[in-house]
């Protein structure tokens, strides 16, 4: 299993979706170009970072709220905020 595909499991993200699916499932989605970001909350317990960052590209041409997008991208690192988390996927 890889590391994508073990995150994606621990914080419950689709694998394909559409961006009006990923926005009404999660608070926190940006379009960003040709690709959807998002950053999701997730209690480690640990310490105080407990965001993570995810990145969706689309598959098709169809980049409307319901084109298909397939999970690219999901961090290996928590951050403090939603916006640290959305900053990393602007960086992938």
């Amino acid at each position: 299993m890889t590391s994508l595909e073990k995150n994606a499991r621990t914080y419950r993200l689709p694998e394909t979706t559409t961006p009006e699916n990923l926005a009404c499932s999660w608070s926190c989605t940006v379009n960003f170009g040709d690709k959807v970001l998002l950053a999701g909350y997730y209690y480690s317990g640990r310490n105080q970072n407990s965001y993570f960052g995810a990145v969706y590209e689309y598959t098709t041409a169809d980049h409307t709220c319901e084109g298909e997008i397939r999970l690219a991208a999901v961090s290996t690192e928590m951050f403090v905020d939603n916006g640290h988390a959305l900053a990393w996927g602007m960086a992938q």
